[in-house]
């Protein structure tokens, strides 16, 4: 099994998990079903396979791996569409009540019942990339002028791929966060709607529609399956898909819901480090990881309360896992379905597997040959270039 990942040292805490009740708090089961209910409507809907992995499941010692592939989501290749478009819906449906006096329903912005107001309402966010291809997509789909910021490392392609939806990009020569203290700066001067998949003090509206988008996606799971994993392997960034994942697990099995294992890079581990301090915590990220879409130094404070109640082990992976593991979906063992994911789509996997490489470590996860191990395939080949760099080799290591 050695052979199918380089040597790899995991960071591992075990999470001091407070007792709460934010899974229901937070995300309640009315907001991922007014997400569920609006989602399903839009064209092109259709859920996205649950890929069972047997071959590697038998090689790494554990009973299952379910995968779930976000690659074909809506064309945008990305879970994201189903946040970042749907909370734009959301502001255009708050904003346009406000100015015409009157409540106004999703299905009205879906339908196009407002394009005059809608056109005067310029939404805005910072991104790796694809959140901001969601924005972009579901602006263009509602009428509403889109202004995307990105940071130095974002490849072009993603730009590119912002720019065909009819946004605005925006590239500052910082980092992640950087992008995101000018996107606020810039849409209070200018009275433009920050639609961000990260929370702060006083702004929570936005990031909790898009949490409650990915509800639909954590349903289509539940729905595909009859017992609940033993654990499920979610990727960090600032924490918005594995709190709106974990949210909606809980809210279906409860206490038998699987055991919360939260992967990063260890070159971006914000949400590492809050577990090991007990409180969100920001990590300084000196160099740019391969996983571009995890390479976040603040945690989202709404993602944190629901993670520090249900996470229970924190792991940080080196990059010289991540090319081997998208090479491994892409050319998988034998009985194995292909999978052409992307680079940050990989983290759990690699996780796990490394996770496997070292017996100490599998045995404190509890992960053995009877072990159910869910992992979310988020995005697919949303940069063909990249994907084309890593299958040659290129990032190797």
């Amino acid at each position: 099994m050695t052979h199918l990942l380089p040597e790899a040292k995991v960071g591992h805490i075990a999470a001091q998990m407070r007792q709460g009740d934010a899974a229901q708090r937070v995300l309640s089961e009315q907001n991922f079903a007014t997400s569920r209910a609006e989602i399903m409507q839009w064209e092109g809907y259709a859920e996205t396979p649950l890929v069972s992995l047997p071959a590697l499941s038998a090689k790494i010692g554990v009973g299952e791996i379910l995968y779930k592939d976000e690659g074909p989501r809506f064309g945008l290749g990305s879970f994201k569409a189903l946040g970042g478009s749907y909370a734009a819906q959301r502001v255009l449906q708050r904003e346009v009540s406000k100015k015409i006096g009157k409540d106004v329903s999703l299905e009205d912005i879906r339908i196009g019942r407002y394009k005059e107001e809608c056109a005067s309402i310029t939404l805005v966010s910072a991104t790796d990339g694809n959140h901001g291809r969601s924005l972009a997509w579901g602006c263009e789909r509602f009428g509403a002028p889109c202004r995307i910021y990105i940071h130095a490392e974002v490849s072009e392609g993603r730009a590119q791929a912002m720019r065909e939806f009819g946004a605005d990009v925006v590239r500052i020569t910082g980092d992640y966060d950087e992008s995101v203290i000018l996107c606020k700066q810039e849409a209070e001067a200018n009275d433009w709607f920050v639609v961000s998949d990260t929370s702060w003090p006083g702004y929570s509206e936005p990031p909790r529609d898009v949490m409650s988008g990915y509800g639909v996606m954590t349903q289509e799971i539940c729905d595909a399956v009859d017992q609940a994993p033993t654990h499920v392997f979610l990727q960090g960034g600032v924490g918005g898909l594995a709190a709106g994942v974990v949210a909606g697990l809980r809210q279906h099995w409860g206490a038998a819901g699987p055991r919360v294992v939260i992967v990063e890079p260890e070159l971006a581990a914000c949400l590492f480090e809050s577990g090991r301090n007990g409180k969100a915590t920001n990590f300084a990220i000196a160099e740019e990881t391969l996983m571009a879409g995890l390479s976040c130094g603040e945690p989202s404070g709404m993602a944190w309360e629901i993670l520090a109640e249900e996470a229970s082990d924190f792991l940080t992976i080196p990059e010289a896992i991540v090319a081997p593991t998208v090479r491994l979906l892409a050319r998988p063992l034998d009985g194995d379905p292909v999978i052409e994911a992307g680079e940050s789509a990989i983290a759990g996997l690699a996780a796990l597997i490394a996770v496997q490489m070292d017996d100490d470590l599998s045995v404190k996860l509890g992960l053995n040959s009877a072990s159910r191990v869910l992992l979310i395939g988020s995005e697919g080949v949303t940069d063909p270039a990249i994907f084309a760099e890593i299958m040659e080799g290129a990032h190797a290591a």
